[in-house]
């Protein structure tokens, strides 16, 4: 009975990652220009060493290879990875707080990076680093945050999770405030300050998936890699040391490698909010509690969400594009609503 139960949360992990890849080859097709279905797999597949030569591409426009190489894979393969990352850390606090609306941003992350690349802007960084100004910006001010706010609430060695949430809202309201005191004093950044809070992934290219992939992919298989721990951690701290596990070492490895995730995420994205709180939350009912096919199922499934979102808010008002942040909110503004109407805090 077990044995098929695993298997059937398998074939749930196999299905999503089939999804994934159609999904990201569908929107590889969607765009100002018309690309068939057909014609990107093509393309993708003449790409690929030792068997792209077994497919002719010389019917297509050599403007296709440049559209989607250079143009729509990028961004479609950065949203993959913010949306993953964002779920894996979602599906992480969830489970270490025991609580399904915990999401990536409770402490406070997505607000010191945001005050990171509101500083890089009215600054004139980008003057002295170029393109890298806002993620390197965004990227330490949200690590400079998790430091604070973990030095704000351990007591002694220990680190109370009531703290910690307490100290992560206070310190992300008071950076907010300061972001907005500079928005004031800085009118002329305001609409780039503003749009870059809203998240989005327009104008990204490789370099940004070259900077992101690896501390995103490090970090969701370092969490991966404690799904055991958490686990435990669901029946409380005391029966988790019963079996062996520091309670207090877990938490404070997987705050550092939670937020060190998400700052790379934030960092090239801007702050997308409620990916972390929805797809955790979905999933959990459909592969139960267990981290080990949890946390990659909502991986996947936070791929499959941002890179569809990520086209919807592309192409809705064309030629203007929608930040997908705001895409984002509409979705989990109202299941937010939901989870407090039912009362679900205790969903483990």
């Amino acid at each position: 009975m077990e044995a098929n139960s695993r298997g059937k949360k398998k074939g749930i992990l196999l299905t999503y990652g089939i999804i994934l890849i159609i999904v990201m080859i569908f929107c590889l097709t969607v765009g100002p220009a018309k690309i068939t279905f057909k014609a990107a797999l093509a393309l993708l597949w003449a790409k690929i060493p030792g068997v792209g030569r077994l497919v002719s591409i010389d019917q297509y426009p050599s403007t296709y290879l440049t559209i989607i190489y250079d143009v729509r894979m990028p961004r479609i393969i950065l949203a993959a990875l913010v949306g993953g990352a964002l779920a894996a850390v979602g599906t992480t606090f969830q489970g270490l707080f025991k609580n399904p609306m915990a999401d990536p941003y409770i402490i406070g992350v997505s607000s010191g990076a945001a005050l990171g690349a509101t500083i890089a802007m009215v600054a004139g960084f980008s003057k002295i680093a170029g393109v890298w100004a806002l993620p390197i910006a965004a990227f330490s001010g949200a690590i400079l945050t998790t430091v604070l706010v973990y030095q704000i609430a351990r007591v002694g060695n220990k680190l109370p999770i009531f703290n910690l949430l307490l100290s992560g809202v206070a310190l992300s309201s008071f950076m907010t405030a300061i972001m907005s005191f500079l928005m004031i004093l800085n009118s002329r950044e305001l609409s780039q300050i503003i749009y870059w809070t809203l998240g989005s992934f327009s104008g990204r290219d490789w370099s940004q998936v070259q900077v992101a992939a690896p501390i995103i992919l490090l970090g969701i298989g370092v969490l991966w890699f404690f799904a055991r721990e958490l686990n435990a951690m669901l029946f409380g701290e005391e029966t988790a040391r019963h079996l062996g596990i520091d309670p207090e070492k877990v938490k404070k490895i997987l705050l550092v490698v939670a937020a060190t995730t998400v700052a790379g995420a934030v960092a090239v994205s801007g702050t997308i909010g409620f990916v972390g709180l929805i797809v955790p939350h979905t999933i959990r009912l459909l592969t139960g509690p267990d981290h080990r096919i949890l946390l990659p199922g909502a991986v996947l499934a936070g791929s499959i969400f941002m890179v569809a979102t990520d086209t919807f808010a592309k192409v809705a008002l064309s030629p203007t594009e929608i930040p997908v942040g705001i895409i984002t909110a509409i979705f989990g503004g109202p299941f937010f609503i939901y989870l407090l109407r039912k009362g679900k805090t205790g969903v483990f």
